[in-house]
């Protein structure tokens, strides 16, 4: 439970302020998950039925058309993944979530936050700003693809999230930024500002000894697969 109630505290800073009880009340809910990397932790027709908190690794989320593979989303420490559309319907999710690296999950399941939000004004406060942070968001990438060159996309991307730069495949993060590989490769190698602080990026990982596809003990007890 104290690690619980410490992932709890952890979400409480980053999208709504909660009390003591209040933090305690969300550490009662939470479900602790463990995946290796290339693992399915939502597959194409299954509904979502919880927000995961990330605390450790990385996820995507992508989706196929035309037979390609189309990456939708990345998220890492300190964000919440799920399916928006099957999640406030309760229906099959046309979107796949897919672990890139060895990845420990906090699940926050739908029936029970559900439950705790009709009786509890703190649990519909945070869910509120999590779907807000959601929504804006997803409104500013699209607003960068509709808007943005590729060198700027990239260096956007670069500038406010450095993480997947570092640690996701080329061939998702082209994918993500709507580009072929190919132009993704001329945007990295032919802007010197660019690759400036990619390499200071790169620096800045190496100085700090982050690890953040190392395997995870297996024999951990509170390890479980699936939310019931």
């Amino acid at each position: 439970m104290d690690r619980r109630r410490d992932v709890a505290r952890e979400i409480a800073r980053i999208y709504c302020t909660l009390t003591p009880s209040g933090v305690d009340t969300l550490a009662s809910i939470l479900i602790p998950m463990k995946f290796q990397k290339g693992d399915t932790i939502l597959a194409e027709g299954k509904v979502c039925r919880a927000l995961y908190y990330v605390e450790h690794g990385m996820v995507r989320q992508y989706y196929y058309k035309n037979k390609r593979d189309v990456t939708e989303h990345f998220s890492f420490e300190g964000r919440i993944v799920f399916c928006i559309e099957s999640y406030l319907k309760q229906e099959p999710s046309r979107l796949i979530v897919e672990a890139l690296e060895n990845t420990k999950l906090y699940a926050i399941p739908y029936d029970d936050l559900n439950n705790l939000m009709v009786r509890n004004q703190e649990m519909d406060m945070l869910y509120r700003k999590i779907l807000e942070h959601v929504a804006i968001s997803s409104q500013e990438h699209a607003d960068s693809q509709r808007f943005e060159n590729a060198t700027e996309r990239y260096e956007r991307l670069l500038r406010e999230k450095p993480e997947i730069v570092l640690r996701a495949p080329m061939v998702y993060i082209a994918s993500f930024l709507q580009m072929t590989p190919e132009t993704l490769s001329r945007v990295r190698n032919g802007n010197t500002s660019t690759q400036r602080a990619s390499n200071n990026a790169t620096q800045q990982q190496q100085d700090g000894n982050i690890d953040h596809g190392a395997p995870r003990d297996a024999n951990d007890a509170w390890w479980t697969k699936a939310v019931k």
